[in-house]
């Protein structure tokens, strides 16, 4: 996700979308130990796009 799409949705949006990331990156990862994704690549975009909704969590809460 990007940051202009991030920034466009409502606290709880917001909020759903970082369990659901949360929750797809710990999947992604056991995934990832068993045997190696196709495109590795995936676990870092899904780690910094979590990190930018912790972000967007932050700035809504002040």
């Amino acid at each position: 996700m990007k940051n202009a799409e991030i920034k466009n949705l409502s606290t709880e949006d917001v909020q759903a979308k970082l369990a659901e990331a949360k929750a797809q990156f710990s999947k992604m990862k056991l995934a990832h130990k068993i045997s190696p994704l196709e495109n590795p690549i995936q676990i870092r975009d899904l780690r910094k796009t979590i990190a930018r909704l912790n972000t967007q969590v932050t700035n809504k809460q002040q």
